[in-house]
């Protein structure tokens, strides 16, 4: 049987982009930590993760890392 892998679903990084987009304002580390904390998640081998990956296309940040990444990541949208 496959490890399975906790897999927060909607992604991470599309959940925190549209909180931030309704407070109108940037996210603080404690609000991304308690975002992250109450999101949805689901259990899935390594395999049926990377094709929902494939499906969205893109990978999403790491929740262990979520503030650090989505630092990056929301400037990188910013300049969409």
């Amino acid at each position: 049987m496959s490890e399975l892998i906790i897999y927060i679903s909607p992604s991470l990084v599309a959940t925190l982009l549209n909180r931030e987009r309704a407070k109108g304002s940037p996210l603080t580390e404690e609000e991304v930590i308690q975002i992250r904390d109450s999101c949805p998640a689901i259990a899935l081998t390594q395999e049926d993760a990377r094709r929902v990956d494939e499906s969205r296309g893109y990978l999403d940040i790491d929740p262990e890392n979520c503030w650090e990444e989505w630092q990056r990541v929301r400037l990188e949208l910013a300049e969409d």
